[in-house]
């Protein structure tokens, strides 16, 4: 297999982790084995100890700079502290569709805060884009309904959307980071920030966990939320664009609804509503057009 191959292969399991994701946090938190703040403390924190322990097998890495550590700081409180917390808060509350739908508006919010905060130009190709993102994303949150898997649909979706944001700050912070060390270092330091960020927030529901209660199916869901979901996820990204590019790797965010959705219409029992399809569409279409417009300007 070439390295181009490889590269593919892992940003395909890259995104059918994340899928997988979803689905396995909503079996535990609605389960109630688990609250989604000490489920963040065992994600990022599994996740770092085992960045640290791959640090033993590539141990070359860039000292870093006094001046970048104001960067990595804010990183991990928008990647990792704000970003986790709040996506698997929301994710409790809310749908797995309507979370993997509003995540996949950071392109948008991209745009927009790139066109506040860096001046950059917004044409009449953008402005259809983000209106068509923006309608898809607020009709969403507005026709959702809490039953099902789904106990206070509004403000879950609200905070995924805020967590969206969050990384979208994030996305932008630590991509001269990237840029000047090597990025699974990157990822080493913001992981270790951040895990002492969300530690003081998740301990209570952390020490509250009865592990008596596990079963093989919980078990499994964890290992696929921190292993699969966490930090093989983060590491495949990471080579699929060193390998193949940031375009290329972004592009396969679109596999992620189609999996999320299958996943969770067949283990969790949700419907695919045409609310949901209709939101799809504008959402899908919003950020094609601000992604195909950013990249030909």
């Amino acid at each position: 297999m070439t390295t181009r191959s490889k590269a593919h292969l892992g940003l395909f399991a890259t995104n059918l982790f994340f899928a997988i994701n979803l689905s396995a946090v909503k079996y535990l938190t609605g389960n109630q084995l688990m609250g989604p703040f000490g489920m963040n403390v065992i994600r990022v924190g599994v996740s770092t100890l085992l960045f640290w322990l791959l640090f033993l097998f590539q141990p070359s890495s860039s000292k870093i700079e006094r001046s970048d550590l104001g960067r990595f700081f804010l990183c991990a409180l928008t990647g990792i502290a704000i970003n986790q917390m709040l996506f698997l808060k929301g994710l409790s509350l809310t749908y797995s569709i309507h979370a993997v739908l509003l995540m996949l508006t950071t392109p948008i919010l991209i745009t927009i805060i790139a066109a506040l905060l860096l001046k950059e130009r917004v044409n009449p190709a953008k402005v259809i884009g983000l209106g068509l993102g923006i309608t898809g994303a607020a009709i969403l949150i507005s026709s959702g309904k809490s039953t099902g898997s789904g106990d206070n649909v509004l403000l879950g979706d609200l905070l995924i959307l805020i967590n969206a944001i969050s990384y979208t700050f994030y996305f932008i912070l630590v991509k001269p980071l990237m840029l000047k060390y090597n990025p699974v270092q990157v990822i080493r330091l913001v992981f270790t920030l951040g895990f002492l960020m969300v530690l003081p927030f998740g301990w209570t529901e952390f020490t509250a966990i009865n592990w008596a209660s596990f079963d093989a199916t919980a078990y499994t869901c964890l290992g696929l939320i921190v292993i699969g979901g966490t930090f093989l996820a983060y590491l495949f990204n990471v080579y699929g664009i060193k390998i193949l590019g940031a375009s290329v790797a972004g592009a396969y965010i679109y596999s992620q609804p189609v999996f999320a959705t299958v996943i969770a219409m067949i283990f969790l029992k949700e419907e695919l509503e045409v609310y949901k399809i209709i939101s799809a569409v504008l959402i899908f279409a919003g950020v094609y057009l601000c992604n195909k417009k950013l990249t030909n300007d």
